[in-house]
């Protein structure tokens, strides 16, 4: 599933532009063509297709795993789930195999939703809050210090790499990154939160904010056949490195799962108290 640095290399694409596509803001939408119902989850197909004729892209932005297209009158809302890519299209002939939703734009351009496993979801509502309401603070909110997150932390008794994924904790975390600031942090993936002081908790905002940053600069990570934006995957320290060794100390990583999700540790970088 793409994370906050894969969402946010797609929104940096959208918004300004690559050489392989032109920025979309400014453009309007002069037809929808849905091809998979279900991906739409609020309004009803029909009123999404009547109501987001004629719109204009005014902003994109993320917020957590979301992609936000704010246009003229309603917010466009995006969540890629395990498979969704939203990409550029200037010659458009037929629909490929997995295309979901089709935007038409009024210079003739395309923007088209791909998704293989159909899970992802777009939302058009009038308020934003409806969809983002629920989500936690941004890892990079200005407000998130080193001690507010050791009294968020201090709140609950989860262990922390469970805690790290729940969106209304910290929007935008995954399993990739939450491994890689983890081990960063070097904090053990079963420590109960409100056993973290407050010096771990400021390392842990420290690697969090880290590994995206790094994640960000390298466009994500391409680790399948589901994203191929980036080249961070080269640079992990643990997260998909079961039985290599560890690049800080040789001990060989190790795969454990927490939460039913796998997880990625250096038993002696990260040694549980």
């Amino acid at each position: 599933m793409p994370e906050l640095p894969e969402v946010e290399t797609i929104c940096i694409g959208l918004r300004n532009g690559i050489p392989e596509q032109p920025s979309i803001i400014g453009n309007q939408i002069s037809e929808a063509h849905v091809l998979w119902n279900r991906t739409i989850k609020e309004p009803t197909v029909e009123k999404f297709v009547s109501k987001i004729q004629g719109q204009e892209i005014i902003e994109i932005s993320r917020r957590g795993k979301f992609i936000v297209m704010r246009l003229s009158h309603d917010f466009l809302i995006i969540h890629l789930r395990m498979s969704g890519d939203l990409f550029y299209r200037r010659n458009f002939e037929s629909p490929a195999t997995h295309d979901r939703v089709i935007f038409k734009f009024k210079d003739d351009g395309y923007l088209v939703f791909n998704d293989t496993r159909k899970f992802g979801r777009i939302w058009l509502v009038v308020d934003d809050n409806e969809v983002l309401g629920g989500l936690g603070l941004e890892p990079f909110d200005p407000s998130l210090s080193g001690l507010e997150l050791y009294k968020m932390l201090q709140r609950r008794s989860t262990q922390i790499k469970k805690l790290l994924l729940e969106q209304s904790f910290l929007a935008g975390i995954g399993n990739i990154y939450a491994d890689e600031a983890l081990h960063l942090a070097r904090l053990h993936p079963l420590t109960l939160s409100n056993q973290i002081d407050i010096d771990s908790a400021e390392v842990l905002l420290r690697s969090i904010r880290s590994v995206l940053q790094d994640g960000i600069r390298h466009h994500g990570a391409s680790i399948d056949w589901v994203y191929k934006g980036g080249d961070f995957q080269n640079y992990f320290k643990v997260y998909k490195r079961t039985g290599l060794p560890c690049r800080q100390c040789s001990t060989l990583i190790e795969r454990i799962a927490v939460g039913q999700r796998s997880t990625h540790f250096c038993p002696n970088c990260q040694k549980q108290e």
